[in-house]
């Protein structure tokens, strides 16, 4: 069994790698394209796959570097410190015949007010590559998944959606006035609003081109996941090679069912925001 290396030692050497990134920024690569949401969608199973991809380098300490949301103040070489070097880059070229491409992966980039606009100054040919999911059960699976990291202390799902616009009231204007704001409940208890998909979808397209955009239903990828990555690899330019092994990451168990009655009312909240979807998708989407 692999011996499991103490969270302290992660940090160490986490700090200790950043530092020697930012002293040879220059000579590092910027990714050329970005998963960037959604939030409990499949995310880690796509990153791991495309990861796995022989032209593909991935960020060299997390897979979520969360610069263009939280950590924008840290700057660019801080950001670049993250990314193989051009060293590394240039060898898989001349193995494989092909331009190498890195990325990174943070889900609250689809959701920050600011990220867009910063993604698209500072990284102008970048391709964004969203998921989707049934939001109803998005939301659900979001509210296991922030009490169990700690980061939500109402263990009821029920009280948690009644919470959520007095937690939000007043946050998103304090985020636009404030491009520095931080809400600790906007990135964490939005678990309605980030279920409407469509409204973030056309702010990223009033920054980025919508052709640089690629939106997955992740009913598809857990279905169908060989036919969902080979459009991802055409959307990014890289050449299809035999699959990667595709597995389910991040699934947590539910110690129930969701309530019937707040799965009507969350369906039928989504309901028109699903129609305006259906755009991005080239049809229904596949909980519809």
């Amino acid at each position: 069994m692999k011996e499991r290396i103490p969270e302290p030692v992660k940090r160490i050497v986490h700090i200790g790698s950043r530092g020697y990134g930012r002293l040879t920024a220059r000579t590092r690569m910027l990714p050329s394209f970005l998963i960037c949401g959604g939030q409990r969608c499949g995310r880690t199973s796509l990153y791991r796959a495309l990861a796995a991809h022989p032209a593909v380098l991935k960020a060299v300490l997390h897979k979520g570097v969360h610069y263009f949301d939280v950590g924008y103040h840290r700057g660019p070489r801080w950001y670049r410190a993250h990314f193989p070097t051009q060293r590394q880059a240039d060898r898989i070229a001349e193995r494989y015949g092909v331009r190498p491409q890195t990325f990174e992966s943070s889900p609250y980039y689809m959701y920050h007010p600011h990220a867009v606009g910063r993604i698209a100054r500072d990284l102008p040919d970048v391709r964004l590559v969203v998921l989707v999911r049934d939001p109803v059960e998005r939301a659900y699976s979001q509210h296991a998944h922030e009490v169990a990291r700690g980061f939500e202390t109402e263990r009821s799902f029920i009280r948690a959606l009644a919470l959520e616009p007095a937690r939000l009231r007043g946050v998103p204007e304090r985020m636009a006035a404030d491009p520095y704001h931080y809400s600790f409940a906007h990135q964490h208890h939005a678990y309605r609003a980030r279920g409407e998909y469509a409204p973030y979808l056309e702010h990223l397209a009033s920054h980025v081109d919508a052709a640089r955009i690629h939106v997955m239903d992740s009913g598809l990828f857990f279905t169908e996941p060989e036919r969902a990555y080979d459009r991802v690899l055409d959307f990014l330019g890289l050449p299809r090679t035999p699959y990667p092994v595709f597995e389910r990451h991040n699934a947590r168990p539910r110690a129930a069912a969701m309530d019937p009655v707040v799965r009507e009312d969350l369906a039928a909240h989504y309901a028109p925001f699903d129609a305006r979807l259906a755009a991005w998708l080239g049809g229904p989407p596949s909980w519809a």
